[in-house]
Parts: C-alpha cells; sequence; structure tokens
C-alpha cells in the first residue's frame, strides 16, 4: 500500500520534477535549453539539435525558454 501511495505522489509530481537532459540549438548564437526537443523554440533552429546534460546547458550560460517555464 505505501509502495502504491509513493507511486502516485510520484507520478502527481512528475512534472516539477527537473530533466537531467535537455535541448540545444548548436548554433553560436543559441541562448536557451529546452527540456522537449519538438518545443516551438527549437523551431527556428538552422544548425542541429544537440542533448546535453541539463549541468552544461547552465555550465554554457543557456537558461529555460520562455515556453517552458
Amino acid at each position: 500500500m505505501l509502495l502504491v501511495s509513493f507511486a502516485v505522489i510520484l507520478n502527481l509530481t512528475g512534472s516539477t520534477i527537473k530533466k537531467s537532459d535537455v535541448y540545444l540549438c548548436d548554433s553560436p548564437g543559441g541562448k536557451k535549453y529546452h527540456y522537449d526537443k519538438s518545443c516551438r523554440g527549437l523551431s527556428n533552429c538552422k544548425h542541429e539539435i544537440i542533448k546535453v546534460s541539463l549541468k552544461k546547458a547552465q555550465t554554457l550560460g543557456k537558461t529555460l525558454c520562455g515556453f517552458e517555464d
């Protein structure tokens, strides 16, 4: 019963848990990171979309896309 309750709580709060990998437009001017590879903030990317760790994106000075915050 306790395990089921924990699973329900995790499921309900899952959207608030930060993901460990994010997506970037691999362009010199890119400033944002995205949790979803299909985010509309990446739709204008003319370069490759790459997957990096959240920590790496933040180290590069990237901030969360406004469509996803």
